[in-house]
């Protein structure tokens, strides 16, 4: 067997089981999330006249709409059974949706502290979590003019491509410090400690840091084949 041939094989297998396992941590934080928001969090929604329901927005967004949106378009190379034109065409569109649910994310959270009068990006969390978003979006128009569009030479995919994958894979982990950080701070100023709703937010900060890890792994062992 060649020698590159018999690479990719040795690392085909793990990469499928990382690609599982992402998903189903994925799965599993995406239903903590929603047992929380609507279980003890009074529920999501973006129009309603109670405040609390439209910062619910944001977590969920957040997680759902953007880290593993962002997340399922990193894995869609291993994913989508087509042509390498067509699974570059899916990583790009899902990272486009993950910006969108991103952007209606944080609009969600500039609206909450609109209403209770709150000062708007004073925390860790915003810091991290503004920087990330900012990062990403660039990170998505590069990634689109040298892979997708017309007109990069090879020379100069060949020059990116290993700092789009790496950057990409950065970034994943800056967004889930952010969301970690703001599981953080909302269980902080809400007072749980040892009530079931604070072990619900533990779980699922730890949730989302197996999917980040995993999807991560399953990438780099992605590249190998």
């Amino acid at each position: 067997m060649d020698p590159i041939e018999a690479h990719r094989v040795r690392h085909r297998k793990p990469a499928t089981r990382m690609t599982l396992l992402a998903h189903l941590f994925g799965i599993i934080a995406t239903v903590l999330l929603i047992v929380w928001l609507l279980h003890y969090r009074e529920g999501i929604d973006l129009d309603s006249d109670s405040a609390s329901r439209v910062f619910n927005v944001h977590p969920f967004l957040m997680f759902f709409g953007f880290i593993f949106m962002a997340g399922e378009a990193m894995m869609a190379y291993k994913t989508v059974l087509a042509e390498r034109e067509v699974q570059k065409f899916v990583h790009m569109f899902i990272h486009l949706v993950a910006i969108v649910l991103g952007i209606v994310g944080l609009h969600a959270t500039f609206k909450f502290h609109e209403r209770r009068g709150l000062t708007n990006l004073y925390s860790l969390h915003s810091w991290i979590g503004i920087g990330t978003f900012s990062l990403y979006c660039l990170q998505w128009l590069i990634g689109l003019s040298v892979f997708l569009l017309p007109g990069a030479s090879h020379d100069s995919r060949a020059r990116v491509a290993s700092w789009h994958v790496n950057g990409g894979r950065i970034l994943l982990f800056m967004a889930i410090c952010a969301a970690l950080t703001g599981l953080t701070e909302k269980a902080t100023v809400m007072g749980l400690q040892h009530q079931s709703e604070a072990r619900t937010i533990n779980f699922l900060g730890l949730s989302i840091l197996l999917f980040g890890i995993l999807v991560d792994l399953s990438v780099s062992l992605g590249r190998c084949l």
